[in-house]
């Protein structure tokens, strides 16, 4: 009876085994996310596994500023001034960014909005773009991208008007415009 039960405990442990051994395997098929030299994105895999070819879908200025976190001159964005009504994409993936009733004049050289489209008071969890800190700018910034495909839009700062107090610097090239439809 001894012996029956050590067989029987051989062959579950062995099973026990193998079963582990392929879980980790299973758990071992991780997908590297980085975004760019050294930086890794919280919402996409590797690029090289996404079939976009952004040199050829973006204009230079846009890929630039887009891909490399470029930075448009100021007072030369095509939307600075731009006052009609309707909904700002994002010029990678099409996906709805701001709308033209929180857009406004800061008087600082991009397109400033006080929200992003889908905010609802300060919850931003159904807008679609995502803060990142940032120390490019020589002191610590907040980076805006695009929740969709990791663009690079522009930064926020804390000084905007009310009642958000948010001014979202977007760069124009890394806006499309579709307006309303009446």
């Amino acid at each position: 009876m001894a012996g029956i039960f050590a067989r029987v405990s051989s062959l579950l442990l062995k099973e026990a085994t193998a079963k582990s051994v392929l879980s980790l395997q299973c758990l071992r098929v991780v997908r590297p996310i980085c975004t760019s030299s050294g930086l890794r994105s919280l919402t996409r895999y590797d690029e090289t596994a996404v079939s976009t070819d952004w040199q050829k879908k973006l204009t230079p200025e846009q890929y630039v500023v887009t891909r490399e976190k470029g930075t448009e001159v100021p007072f030369s964005g095509i939307y600075l001034n731009h006052n009609e009504v309707g909904m700002y994409h994002c010029v990678c993936c099409d996906t709805p960014l701001f709308s033209s009733e929180s857009k406004y004049d800061s008087e600082t050289g991009w397109p400033s909005f006080c929200e992003a489209h889908g905010t609802w008071e300060r919850d931003e969890s159904h807008a679609n773009i995502l803060r990142r800190p940032d120390n490019s700018l020589g002191s610590t910034g907040t980076e805006v991208i695009c929740k969709h495909c990791d663009a690079h839009l522009g930064h926020v700062f804390e000084d905007g008007p009310d009642p958000t107090g948010q001014r979202f610097c977007i760069n124009s090239v890394a806006l499309s415009f579709k307006a309303r439809t009446k």
